[in-house]
């Protein structure tokens, strides 16, 4: 019996694989490079988490969203967040009917891809709601929950440069995010064949490559992925060293860091490797999963102190001495 279900399971793994390189091909129809953000993305989406996208405005961060939303045909809203945005704004309200019953009118919240634009422009209210529905995936209007359709996905984007005006998500909601994406510049190449692309006349078809309940599916089959406790446990050591004055942590991250990574980061570390390995055909995942996946689990989860500042030690360059 167990030989049966280990081999529907492979099968159901060469397929996530399979299902995975179509939609990177898909996908890269309209987005351009940024090859490894496609990836991460899906690999939170797949995981059943969430993400934060990092990057200065006109990386293509809605497109990239949008697109993704659009070749695993699912439903898509985004909310650009602002300072006089409200709770209810995103969640929806209570409203009077021509028969004078209050009615629930959903808010943009209930979709399977929600962008969340520029999440550190809107108040702590606000983005609270936001979080609430994230952990919770339902909202509360008076007094009445409301579950949020599945799969449910929100990728938030936070722009580094401009501060001003802004409110910074604080740590412990930083936490709700399986994932910090950073996206970059693109290359001198690639920017011509975005440019190309953008200055014409050109209409893409893209194909729907899976559906919300294949989606589903595999969200249930990476947890089913096995693996071995040497990598499980490098796994959570990798989120225990990040702890300053703690007995693993390293010599610089009692230098630099002040607060290190909760429980939270390790159970992440463990499923975005299964997924990582799943998505290139792998049944188990092994170390090397755990470490390509490492600083989007980590790099939002570590607190830098004045000194890694002042000399210019990025998070980056911590989790880098931890493997």
């Amino acid at each position: 019996m167990a030989n049966t279900e280990f081999q529907s399971e492979a099968k159901a793994i060469d397929n996530l694989a399979a299902s995975y390189e179509e939609l990177r091909k898909e996908i890269g129809k309209v987005i351009i490079g940024q090859e490894d953000v496609v990836r991460a993305v899906i690999i939170s989406l797949f995981s059943n988490g969430h993400s934060l996208l990092v990057g200065v405005p006109g990386l293509a961060k809605t497109l990239l969203v949008s697109t993704i939303a659009e070749v695993l045909d699912l439903d898509f809203k985004r909310i650009q967040f602002t300072p006089d945005l409200m709770p209810s704004d995103i969640t929806g309200s209570e409203i009077l009917d021509e028969d004078r019953h209050f009615k629930f009118t959903p808010g943009p919240l209930f979709a399977n891809i929600v962008l969340a634009d520029e999440i550190n422009r809107t108040p702590p209210k606000t983005q609270a709601a936001l979080l609430e529905a994230m952990q919770e995936r339902s909202v509360t209007v008076s007094g009445v929950r409301h579950k949020l359709p599945a799969p449910f996905f929100v990728l938030a984007t936070q722009n580094p440069i401009e501060q001003e005006g802004t409110y910074p998500l604080p740590e412990a909601q930083l936490d709700r995010f399986m994932f910090n994406i950073p996206l970059d510049y693109p290359s001198y190449e690639e920017e011509i064949n975005v440019v190309k692309g953008t200055t014409t006349v050109q209409n893409y078809e893209l194909r729907h490559v899976l559906t919300g309940e294949q989606i589903l599916h595999y969200q249930q089959l990476i947890r089913k992925v096995p693996i071995a406790d040497n990598v499980l446990e490098y796994a959570v050591s990798l989120a225990t060293k990040t702890r300053p004055n703690t007995e693993r942590a390293s010599e610089a991250v009692n230098n630099y860091i002040s607060w290190g990574a909760g429980p939270r980061a390790s159970q992440y570390l463990v499923l975005g490797a299964k997924c990582h390995a799943a998505i290139h055909g792998k049944y188990s995942p092994d170390i090397e999963d755990v470490r390509a996946i490492a600083k989007y689990v980590l790099r939002h989860r570590i607190v830098r102190n004045y000194k890694a500042e002042a000399e210019g030690i990025t998070e980056e360059k911590v989790i880098e001495g931890l493997f």
